[in-house]
């Protein structure tokens, strides 16, 4: 979960993840293909799909794991009540960029699953590929962890890639992000970068603009 309390914009980019952004008022706005753009109280954006989005307020971002939510699903607009619905469950008190003590995301997972519908379960070697993948601290080649489960690294390559749909080098990038977004603005954007294992401080740079359209300076910032 991240949450702004002003109006933000950001660039194209494509995370590994759903992501869920919730208004605090007004509407979002997502911008995809060829000028196409989606407008709405909350939008559902699928994992992979390079977009820029733009809220025209305060908004909550909940991001969700690939496998969570029903493939199938895409890019969706959620309603007005929808929206208000899965923004009051999480708790957020406007207070914080990221889940405040009051929060409750398991509430908010559960009331989006009920208008969504859930993903499929993983293949426990998958599950296990993905764990060993994203851990945190974890850099263990995919060769190692393609023997742990009895496969090849091409075929657990591809396994991953028909249960997920995401690389495990993007979860592992993925992974990494969470980490030093989380230390923002606590911490400096170098030594956030340090904590969760990048090279350094470029290496989060890029990967925060590829993956979120933004850069570490901006997260945390107070809107103008």
């Amino acid at each position: 979960m991240f949450a702004e309390s002003g109006p933000f914009y950001v660039t194209l980019h494509r995370h590994p993840a759903w992501k869920v952004v919730l208004p605090l008022g007004g509407h979002v706005e997502v911008g995809y293909g060829a000028g196409r753009t989606v407008a709405a109280s909350g939008v559902i954006v699928p994992p992979q799909l390079a977009h820029t989005c733009a809220a025209s307020f305060g908004y909550v971002a909940l991001f969700f794991d690939p496998w969570v939510l029903c493939p199938g699903l895409g890019l969706a607009r959620l309603g007005d009540g929808a929206a208000r619905r899965v923004l009051a469950a999480t708790g957020y008190t406007g207070t914080s960029l990221g889940p405040g003590p009051d929060s409750d995301l398991a509430a908010a997972r559960a009331e989006l699953l009920t208008l969504t519908g859930a993903g499929r379960p993983l293949d426990p070697r998958v599950a296990h590929a993905v764990w060993e993948s994203t851990r945190a601290g974890s850099d263990v080649p995919i060769s190692s962890i393609a023997v742990d489960v009895g496969l090849s690294p091409p075929r657990l390559r591809a396994l991953v890639h028909a249960s997920v749909g995401v690389p495990l080098t993007r979860l592992r990038q993925w992974a990494r992000l969470r980490v030093a977004v989380a230390d923002l603005p606590r911490e400096s954007a170098a030594s956030a970068a340090a904590v969760a294992g990048f090279a350094d401080q470029a290496h989060f740079t890029r990967t925060a603009r590829s993956l979120l359209g933004r850069t570490p300076a901006s997260i945390g910032r107070s809107p103008a």
